[in-house]
């Protein structure tokens, strides 16, 4: 779904892009969890593998940490 009329690039991609990730790597693991639980693990996957671990594309295959440390 875009955020703008037909022509405007102020879409959500970036976000359709990150929440497709988080499911498929690491929430399709855990099943069926509560509220507490889903946020924790949400914030473990933000801090402790998307920004540290998680190799990126568009950074040539660092993570968003060691990138911010290289340039």
């Amino acid at each position: 779904m875009s955020m703008s009329r037909k022509g405007n690039c102020w879409d959500n991609a970036c976000a359709e892009s990150f929440f497709a990730q988080y499911k498929k790597e690491w929430m399709s693991n855990l099943g069926e969890i509560s509220r507490q639980q889903m946020t924790t693990q949400s914030r473990l996957y933000i801090v402790n593998y998307y920004n540290s671990v998680r190799k990126h594309g568009t950074l040539d295959g660092v993570s968003p940490n060691a990138f911010e440390l290289i340039n």
